[in-house]
């Protein structure tokens, strides 16, 4: 297949630059697979497409204020970095910009002082390995102090409040972007879907920042996806394994919750407990083995995420369903409204 197979014209005041108050107001496109119906609603009707038995998935990853500036010391050229993955021992794969200036072994400090790194390794991507020395704690307690949330090129408006770029169940750190899904939840939805007798379970993926990287290759199979690390727990494992055996639906809130579900499924053959990176890529003609329905907020034209969505419905539906959303004026991506595939 090709990209441009996932194109469609978004109108720029369609991009949403501010999180909707409250957070339950957004709006949500309904597909039904079965009858291809399309339905309007809003986020606070989704516990009425829920029935019990059924097991909620969410991504509990917290975003890392990961977008920070250096300065680099020989020079004071300023330089923006944007942390990725975790190596352990203060190692960091960065994006860097402009990355001329950020060669091996170069060194830059941060915050006027209270964190400084040297280059280490520029990577085949262009990404670099950076090693970091702070005074604090931890690299966290720095990062909450100096660092910006790394919302995407997209939204130019500024966060007033750094919590309405979490979901309110946020909880291990180390995303370099918010599983949008699930901002639209709310502390009561949780309790009324729990009352309703649905169980949620947990995973945790640390979103890359590759999540909003264009797909370049014209024909979508040469394209490579960005690796994440995920961690799924025994309960939700075995929550999940309990509603197959039940014949109840799992339902992911996000792509990233299903790519990690689906993940899982495709490297052991069942749900269980497990750690491990994934740079799984799901286009149309994928097979899904875990999940049964999907909460997903509105993608980018050409990206990987329309593509899973399209895998996971039928790209001619989905692509109606765009146009359906561009003309109701629905609000697209992060902050953006919803659709729930059923």
């Amino acid at each position: 297949m090709k990209k441009s197979d996932f194109y469609y014209d978004l109108p720029k005041e369609l991009i949403a630059q501010t999180p909707i108050e409250p957070r339950d107001h957004s709006k949500m496109m309904v597909l039904s697979r079965k009858d291809k119906s399309i339905e309007h609603k809003h986020f606070y009707d989704f516990i009425d497409f829920l029935e019990p038995g059924d097991c909620l998935v969410l991504n509990n990853t917290r975003v890392l204020p990961a977008r920070i500036y250096g300065v680099k010391k020989d020079t004071g050229a300023v330089v923006e970095f944007l942390l990725l993955n975790n190596f352990g021992n203060d190692r960091w794969e960065t994006i860097t910009g402009p990355g001329k200036r950020a060669k091996l072994n170069t060194e830059f400090t941060f915050g006027n002082g209270i964190m400084s790194c040297k280059i280490e390794q520029v990577l085949e991507n262009g990404n670099r390995i950076a090693k970091f020395s702070y005074d604090g704690a931890n690299i966290y307690e720095v990062l909450d102090k100096i660092g910006e949330m790394p919302l995407p090129h997209y939204i130019t408006e500024e966060l007033k409040d750094k919590e309405r770029y979490q979901t309110v169940y946020s909880k291990e750190l180390g995303s370099a972007a918010a599983p949008t899904a699930g901002l639209h939840f709310t502390d009561e939805i949780l309790a009324k879907i729990k009352e309703k007798g649905v169980k949620i379970g947990y995973v945790t993926l640390h979103v890359g920042i590759g999540t909003f990287r264009p797909v370049k290759a014209e024909n979508i199979e040469d394209h490579k996806m960005h690796s994440e690390h995920y961690h799924i727990p025994k309960e939700t494992a075995d929550m999940i394994n309990e509603t197959k055996k039940n014949g109840k639906r799992v339902i992911a809130v996000g792509t990233t919750c299903c790519r990690t579900l689906e993940s899982v499924m495709s490297s052991q053959g069942e749900m269980k407990e497990f750690d491990d990176w994934t740079s799984i890529f799901i286009y149309p003609g994928y097979k899904f083995k875990c999940i049964d329905a999907l909460l997903t907020n509105f993608h980018l034209p050409e990206s990987t995420l329309i593509m899973l969505v399209s895998a996971f419905y039928d790209r001619d539906e989905v692509l109606k369903a765009y146009e359906t959303a561009v003309k109701e004026k629905y609000r697209f991506f992060s902050f953006g409204d919803c659709m729930f595939i059923y």
